[in-house]
């Protein structure tokens, strides 16, 4: 890319106002972003929990494990969140739901 094409690019981006949040009643799009937001909370909480275990001996993953950890985490944290009744996704959902009826 050009840095005169670059320059209009970010040009283009500078004047462009924000988007407003998208407000929306659909219960099922409220609950999917809360469910996500759940996901990434767990992983979080359990990611300093599993980079205090080392990577190497004899049941280690070595470089490998060390590597693709942070995605295995992820994953631990999604599959928490869908299969167990953390509780946060409820509350989360339920906040949007009121705060998006809110007029302001």
């Amino acid at each position: 890319m050009s840095p005169l094409a670059t320059q209009a690019a970010l040009s283009a981006l500078q004047s462009a106002p924000p988007a407003a949040p998208q407000k929306t009643a659909n219960a099922a799009a409220a609950q999917k972003a809360a469910k996500t937001f759940e996901g990434i909370f767990i992983a979080q909480m359990l990611q300093p929990m599993f980079d205090s275990i080392p990577t190497d001996g004899p049941f280690g993953g070595g470089s490998g494990e060390e590597m693709f950890r942070s995605l295995m985490v992820d994953q631990f944290g999604q599959q928490i969140a869908n299969s167990s009744s953390f509780g946060l996704s409820d509350a989360m959902t339920r906040s949007l739901l009121q705060h998006q009826t809110v007029k302001s």
